[in-house]
């Protein structure tokens, strides 16, 4: 569920982390995903569904996707700003943006939109995970979007893996030389917490993660899993 705390704002979970306060109820658990799933379809997917229009950079007025919600699901009719800035505020991925009354999603888009992302501080390493299926293809063919604008890159072989696991019960990690991909002159963006995204990364630039380590990133990633685990892209 989602509180807010009087004195250290929202929060996630039955107490304040910072003071230990219950604090004021705003979102129960489902509230708060169905929510999130919704906010998610309409900035990433079909905003044309809720005849919502995104700018160019993707973004769009809180106003319009609270009037559409109240507009087309009747079960939205408690909707109010504070509550999606309680999503955006509390999501541990970093999945959407708020610049004063507008709001977009920071990845994961299949429609098009120009991010203006920033491209600094990107980390000398990144991480993808694939299975065994599509690893050979992959190393010989380099990295490109599928049902995505963009490729996906995480931060660490354990967000990688997490991301993984979402589609396969053992991945593989690859790991990409961001710096040399940048020095080479490719552009690397930041979005959300954990995720970087570009438009392709070539084969020069991956290498397969060792089997000894692969098994350790993924242990951990399925303990991680079991005890709290979302949508990890």
């Amino acid at each position: 569920m989602i509180r807010k705390c009087k004195n250290d704002g929202y929060f996630r979970g039955k107490v304040c982390p910072i003071c230990g306060e219950e604090g004021e109820f705003i979102l129960s658990d489902r509230e708060q995903d169905r929510l999130s799933r919704t906010i998610t379809t309409i900035l990433r997917h079909m905003p044309d569904l809720y005849k919502i229009s995104l700018d160019k950079h993707g973004w769009v007025p809180i106003k319009d996707i609270i009037f559409s919600l109240k507009e087309n699901k009747e079960s939205f009719y408690w909707l109010k700003d504070y509550h999606i800035i309680a999503i955006v505020e509390t999501d541990p991925k970093g999945r959407f943006q708020i610049n004063e009354d507008k709001i977009r999603a920071t990845y994961g888009h299949s429609i098009d939109v120009d991010l203006d992302l920033p491209t600094d501080n990107i980390p000398n390493e990144l991480y993808y995970p694939t299975s065994e299926e599509e690893v050979d293809l992959i190393l010989s063919k380099g990295l490109f979007p599928k049902d995505r604008k963009k490729v996906h890159l995480s931060d660490t072989p354990e967000h990688a893996m997490l991301a993984g696991l979402v589609h396969t019960n053992e991945p593989i990690i690859l790991t990409i030389n961001a710096k040399q991909a940048i020095n080479d002159g490719y552009v690397i963006m930041r979005a959300g917490k954990t995720v970087y995204l570009c438009n392709e990364v070539k084969p020069r630039y991956i290498s397969k993660m060792n089997e000894e380590s692969n098994k350790i990133f993924l242990e951990k990633a399925i303990k991680i899993r079991g005890k709290e685990y979302g949508d990890y892209q």
